[in-house]
């Protein structure tokens, strides 16, 4: 797995972005933002860290996924959505995601305007949220010299006779005192309403005339001033990530070697709160557009479709699939949303990337485990039993299928493993594998190319007893040995070849040995996740529940009577019918139940 980390870290995108490390289970454990992802995701995995926190996430990280942004701040807003959604174990995380301010506009007679932070309060109106605190302020103070909306609390407003200090330097009209007719005042408040909106454009050339007026009059002075204004009035525009943009999906597709990644940007209230990359089948040598015009309905029909789709590709029937979506699909996006369109492209790219030397370094792989197994063909479709339990109790068996070298989830199998001993790992495998492979012989079901057996040479020998038995000899069966200490890459591979017993021992970084590695550990992760389901739900579970007869009323008439389970266990037949719905047939089945 190491080797594939590595692999993909030589071709990382040196764009900003924002990173996210995952664990075996393929759990976010850790978001990070970066201005440059190859150098930033590099230093975890290219020196020693000193930090204990950081060496156990590292120690924690299996695999990683990046999204390309086109500027830090895109990256700073977009780690923080993606923290509050997946609630990484390795992030700082706060109590209720209180981390971004925004600017609010009260619902009172003189609304007022200001900074906030926290948990929204449902009747104001909230504008953002903004990168920092300053850049709130920053916006504010340009506001009150625009707009003049008072800023003070209520407190204060209530409390003035006669106009403050910020309408005598001009930064408020003083509607406390009359100073401004309510209907005047209540124009600023919207025209202020609709800039924060994303739709201040009015405002903006109100501006841009007083400041030529200006200089018409040759106040330059005037003219500097409201150039500032204008200057100020567009910063904020830029700033505040929800300007003019409504819910909408970004769909971006690139295309290498004739594979296809289309990327998905999930865009909510002007910020990106998501994304997704696919990779669609059967696409290969078929132009752009229409693997585009073919992949649209088929992921959003059903669902409910945004307002608008923006689209990388002039699509043909772009009209007809957006009367289908019930969308709108822009192929031609105004300035304020291009660089969500580049994001997707940059991020589409990147993962294309990853996917085609991924798809490289699992072939390097299957070549290698042919070489190593001696096989006369490339293992494409693999399959690994485990057998979990605790003392004996609720035993499990796992077998996991692995196809060109990736795992293949829907045709993962559990089974309960009945009538054994409690703890003959031997008969249980024998179990396992008879139940598997008689089934696909059954069903005329394609068998695998290679079988692992996680155990030594006792489990395999029981594998290739049961094969033997039900007259299959086409299986290569492997057994996989844990090493000295258990460490992981100290592995053992066991064959049978002519009767002899046949030890493989391979380099810890050896690719072949790595997809063992990975093929062992799902298997054992998914047989451990079954077993402890199974075993929970035996434990929460009353003996009494499994004697036909002894329903939900009869089992608390029992509890009741003797005071607990043990009681009712050493109880006679005769102790037994003296409670109230027990005949001398169900106390016969009770006492031996428990003899059992």
């Amino acid at each position: 797995m190491q080797m594939l980390i590595k692999d993909k870290l030589k071709n990382l995108s040196h764009y900003p972005g924002v990173y996210q490390m995952l664990d075996k289970n393929t759990q976010v454990i850790y978001v990070g933002k970066a201005k440059n992802l190859k150098k930033r995701v590099s230093t975890y995995f290219n020196k020693n860290h000193t930090d204990g926190k950081t060496r156990a996430l590292v120690a924690n990280i299996r695999d990683f996924e990046v999204i390309v942004t086109d500027t830090e701040t895109q990256a700073l807003l977009l780690e923080n959505e993606l923290i509050k959604q997946y609630k990484p174990r390795y992030n700082i995380l706060l109590k209720d995601a209180k981390s971004y301010p925004y600017i609010y506009i009260t619902n009172d007679k003189h609304p007022r305007v200001s900074f906030y932070r926290g948990q929204k309060n449902e009747n104001y109106r909230f504008f953002g949220p903004y990168p920092s605190a300053h850049v709130v302020r920053d916006s504010l103070a340009l506001l009150k010299k625009i707009f003049k909306v008072r800023q003070c609390t209520n407190s204060v407003y209530r409390s003035r006779s006669r106009p403050c200090l910020e309408y005598q330097i001009g930064l408020c009209s003083a509607p406390c005192v009359g100073k401004i007719g309510d209907e005047n005042y209540a124009q600023d408040v919207k025209m202020m309403s609709l800039f924060l909106s994303g739709k201040g454009k009015e405002t903006l050339d109100e501006v841009s005339d007083k400041m030529q007026q200006a200089s018409n009059d040759l106040d330059f002075e005037l003219a500097a001033h409201y150039r500032d204004q204008l200057i100020g009035l567009r910063t904020i525009q830029e700033q505040h990530t929800s300007q003019s943009i409504n819910n909408m999906d970004v769909v971006s597709i690139a295309e290498r070697d004739g594979i296809h990644a289309i990327e998905v940007l999930f865009i909510r209230s002007g910020k990106q709160i998501g994304q997704e990359c696919i990779f669609p089948k059967h696409a290969k040598g078929k132009p752009s557009k229409v693997v585009l015009s073919a992949f649209l309905p088929l992921y959003y029909l059903g669902k409910d479709t945004p307002k608008q789709l923006l689209v990388s590709e002039k699509l043909e029937d772009k009209s007809l699939i957006a009367s289908a979506l019930l969308t709108q699909i822009i192929d031609a996006p105004q300035k304020n949303k291009r660089h969500f369109l580049k994001i997707a492209s940059l991020t589409a790219e990147e993962n294309l990337k990853q996917h085609l030397i991924s798809k490289f370094t699992k072939l390097s792989q299957l070549s290698q485990l042919q070489k190593t197994l001696n096989l006369k063909s490339l293992p494409n479709y693999m399959e690994c039993f485990d057998i979990s339990h605790t003392m004996g109790e609720a035993t499990t068996a796992s077998c996991v299928v692995f196809e060109k070298g990736l795992p293949k989830v829907s045709k993962y199998r559990q089974f309960n493993i009945k009538n054994i001993t409690p703890g003959d790992d031997y008969a249980a495998m024998n179990q396992a594998v008879y139940r598997r492979y008689s089934r696909l012989l059954k069903d005329n079901k394609t068998l695998p190319d290679v079988v692992f057996i996680d155990g030594g040479l006792g489990q395999l020998n029981q594998a290739i007893m049961v094969m033997d038995s039900i007259g299959i000899d086409s299986i290569q069966l492997v057994g996989v040995a844990k090493g000295e200490g258990r460490k992981v890459g100290l592995e053992t591979l066991i064959m049978i070849e002519n009767g002899k017993t046949k030890k493989i021992n391979l380099s810890p970084f050896d690719q072949a040995l790595m997809l063992v590695n990975h093929i062992r550990d799902e298997s054992h992760r998914f047989a451990i996740k079954h077993h402890r389901k199974k075993r929970a739900k035996k434990r929460q579970t009353s003996p009494l529940e499994s004697i036909k007869g002894v329903g939900k009323l009869r089992r608390t008439a029992l509890l009741n009577y003797f005071g607990g389970l043990q009681e009712i266990q050493k109880a006679s037949s005769d102790e037994l019918q003296k409670v109230n719905g027990i005949n001398l047939t169900l106390a016969t089945k009770i006492v031996e139940s428990f003899r059992k």
